[in-house]
């Protein structure tokens, strides 16, 4: 579905949830059950977004792009 532009791959752990916040930067941010978790960014690859897409970390570990239909 997304087009892979990202070229550096991001190790998951469990117990967070990962994101491309504003700054372009990948970020994980500790869901609900994991109590001593911290926000922290992830990564050194900066990301410039545009606008009309979205951007997501796949389940490989790299950055990809999706067009959004309706933007």
């Amino acid at each position: 579905m997304g087009k892979k532009v990202g070229s550096e791959k991001i190790k998951r752990e469990n117990g967070y949830l990962y994101y491309i916040g504003k700054d372009g930067y990948v970020w994980a941010a500790p869901m609900k059950h994991n109590k001593g978790g911290k926000k922290k960014k992830i990564g050194s690859e900066k990301t410039d977004k545009k606008s009309g897409c979205m951007y997501y970390l796949g389940k490989d570990g790299y950055v990809y792009e999706a067009k959004l239909k309706n933007a």
